[in-house]
């Protein structure tokens, strides 16, 4: 009887576990269901703030109030970063440096080294025809050039 009563014992001790294994099992199962419903609600977008149309052209100061307002940073922090950014751009553009600035999605600057071109006598004049004309030299130059992208083409055709 003793050996019954130690397997008596063991069944139920085992019985206990298995109890106590399904308790942990539903607990995680409702931790896991907490979290996948505070993802669902993280991953929601804010709907998109709509562009109104402005009718008149901004000056400086109109923009710099504009930028203020709607960031949550003062005049002289929005002041800065557009100082900085004309610095930034400076860097890129000058002479001995890469030659190319991005602004991600909105322009891209690109300078082109245009060679020297040399004098020219004897040239018919375009705009008087059977006249020979003489045109200057030209020295080299580099030429500037913006070129919109694809979220300034958006803009401008919405």
């Amino acid at each position: 009887m003793a050996a019954k009563k130690g397997a008596a014992k063991k069944v139920g001790a085992k019985k206990g576990v298995a109890q106590k294994g399904a308790a942990k099992k539903a607990v995680s199962k409702k931790v896991a269901t907490k979290k996948g419903v505070t993802k669902k609600s993280v991953t929601k977008k804010a709907p998109a703030k709509k562009a109104v149309a402005i009718k008149d052209k901004y000056s400086k100061t109109q923009i710099l109030t504009e930028i203020a307002e709607n960031t949550g940073l003062s005049r002289m922090q929005v002041s800065s970063v557009l100082e900085e950014l004309g610095i930034l751009v400076e860097r890129h553009i000058k002479k001995r440096s890469c030659g190319e600035f991005t602004l991600p999605g909105l322009l891209k600057i690109v300078t082109k080294k245009k060679p020297a071109q040399k004098a020219r006598k004897g040239v018919p004049n375009p705009f008087k025809p059977g006249e020979l004309m003489d045109v200057p030299a030209k020295p080299a130059s580099i030429q500037v050039k913006v070129r919109p992208l694809k979220k300034l083409k958006e803009f401008a055709a919405s």
